[in-house]
């Protein structure tokens, strides 16, 4: 929706514009504003959360506006003062702003708003969030109201007309009812409008939450399995078996099928629901949100970290209580991934040993004590990116050592030290691939090459070298050689290349990047739409 004038006055104050984001209202501090210069609005606005009890909650939105916005973050019940209970952050890579509430509590239900202003103006909009007590939606209304007992939960107001309407101060038209209750929901606004009902929103909407559903618990915040998918699951009782489930993704229905074959889908048993998303790509991070008809019922944030295994693990052999180890190096550090074992996550312990280099690139596995039974496929995975292999477990078949643990035998065949050389020229294990990114997020790229002596690496922007040029974060581990790029533009397209040179002599391997749009080009659009729906609007006016 493009920006349009609502009313104007002379002062320098209140001037209300409607925002091209539904639900954000837009106050217009000066008249006239000056070329270049534009009041807040968000491009992306907070949606609605339901949590359980003890997790970490948060609201994220993104902003424009000239000179830049200050963001503050504000709820009906109460303040948000408390540092601990309440964490207000900026992450400027992404451009985004956050209200983080760490162990969130049933007293923190609540309606909050976020406020963007400068100098031409502010900018306001409003999420509600919704939290699960223990395993059961916070109770706020028992038992189903009936519309009696629900008429109490709103305040009233009285619509005069010419002539006076006959009735009693705060009395409702007892036709609202059955107007109400015969209407589309997506009408009970407009409703309770033309009756002169007011506050109506937020107190309907966890009275209905409670209306549609019985009973909500064991929630399980989406995770990625070892088949490549995420999923994510809920119980729901309804109180009607007909009420519709819908699927949101960052606040956009999205379609699911109810067999497996489809990119969203639904596997319903009794009344567990399990949504997984298959063949996973980094577009499919955001915040997923489950409603039964209109009503919130649960959402899940998923995050994906762009990253390639670099050197993937290999079959390992062993025999009867030896010990087994898988080793992976990925392309830019990673905390913790995951290890699956015939298709069973592992954790540290006395028969796994999961271990990190300091970097975070190097990941390794030990299967301690390797029998018979540990044999089969391990996976290890890293976000969306994983990789497998074999564990062979060969008998024992010595007497001597059979039931006893045993240490590894390596047995190296070596020539004559005198005649032995290890160097090798550079050449690269994983070159460069093909890059695609949006403007504004961050891009790696990375390759893997070996050596002896360790070679030289020299980055190249089309034929310019980026080694000394900050605006890049390059670094070598391992022979693991990786670029970043912080916050990427048109600017960074083109070809790179990656030159490694030793005294044996040189390796090189290059790559296009493609940046997807202009963020120029995209600002021009948008005051060309502008424009036009001004132009518009003055001509309707006349």
């Amino acid at each position: 929706m493009h920006l349009q004038t609502i009313f104007f006055r002379t002062s320098t104050v209140a001037i209300k514009r409607r925002s091209r984001v539904p639900g954000v209202m837009i106050t217009q501090f000066v008249d006239e504003i000056p070329e270049g210069m534009s009041t807040p609005d968000f491009t992306r606005k907070p949606i609605a959360l339901t949590i359980q009890e003890g997790k970490l909650a948060f609201f994220k939105s993104m902003v424009s506006g000239v000179p830049k916005p200050n963001i503050t973050w504000a709820r009906n019940k109460g303040p948000l003062e408390d540092p601990v209970k309440y964490i207000s952050r900026y992450d400027e890579i992404m451009e985004e702003y956050f209200l983080e509430i760490p162990n969130v509590t049933a007293e923190q239900a609540d309606t909050y708003k976020c406020f963007a202003a400068n100098e031409y103006g502010r900018a306001v909009c409003t999420a509600t969030l919704n939290v699960i007590e223990g395993e059961k939606l916070i109770d706020l209304c028992p038992k189903r109201a009936a519309p009696e007992d629900f008429r109490k939960m709103l305040k009233r107001k009285v619509v005069r007309t010419k002539p006076p309407l006959k009735k009693k101060e705060g009395e409702i038209d007892p036709k609202f009812w059955e107007v109400l209750l015969s209407s589309p929901k997506k009408d009970y606004e407009n409703v309770c409008m033309e009756y002169g009902v007011t506050d109506f929103r937020n107190q309907f909407t966890d009275y209905y939450t409670l209306w549609v559903v019985e009973k909500l618990e064991n929630l399980k915040h989406i995770e990625v399995k070892a088949d490549g998918s995420a999923e994510f699951e809920l119980d729901i009782e309804l109180k009607n078996p007909n009420s519709q489930v819908f699927l949101f993704k960052d606040g956009v229905m999205v379609p699911y099928s109810d067999d497996g074959s489809g990119k969203h889908n639904l596997n319903k048993i009794g009344k567990k629901y399990i949504f997984s998303i298959n063949d996973l790509m980094p577009d499919d991070a955001g915040l997923y949100q489950v409603d039964v008809e209109d009503a919130n019922c649960f959402s899940t944030d998923f995050k994906i970290i762009p990253v390639e295994f670099v050197v993937k693990i290999q079959e390992v052999k062993a025999k009867e209580r030896e010990d087994a180890v898988f080793e992976c190096v990925l392309s830019h550090p990673f905390p913790k991934i995951v290890w699956i074992g015939k298709k069973i996550p592992l954790e540290q312990g006395d028969k796994f040993d999961i271990t990190v280099s300091e970097d975070h690139l190097i990941h390794s596995l030990k299967v301690k004590d390797c029998a018979q039974v540990d044999k089969g496929v391990y996976t290890a995975m890293a976000g969306i990116a994983s990789c497998n292999a074999w564990l062979i477990v060969e008998a024992d078949n010595d007497p001597n050592t059979r039931g006893k643990k045993t240490s590894h035998k390596f047995m190296l065949d070596m020539p004559d030290v005198k005649g032995l050389d290890l160097q090798c020229p550079p050449s690269f294990l994983l070159p460069l691939k093909i890059r695609t990114a949006p403007p504004g997020y961050e891009c790696y790229m990375s390759c893997a090459v070996r050596g002896d002596p360790k070679p030289h690496v020299t980055w190249y922007h089309n034929n310019v070298s980026l080694n000394t040029n900050t605006n890049y974060l390059i670094t070598n581990v391992c022979g693991v050689c990786t670029i970043l790029i912080l916050k990427i533009g048109p600017k960074d397209s083109g070809d790179y290349s990656v030159i490694a040179d030793s005294p044996l002599g040189r390796a090189e391997c290059s790559t296009k990047l493609t940046v997807r749009g202009s963020i120029a080009q995209s600002h021009h659009n948008q005051m060309l739409f502008f424009i036009t729906g001004t132009i518009c609007n003055y001509r309707n006016n006349l």
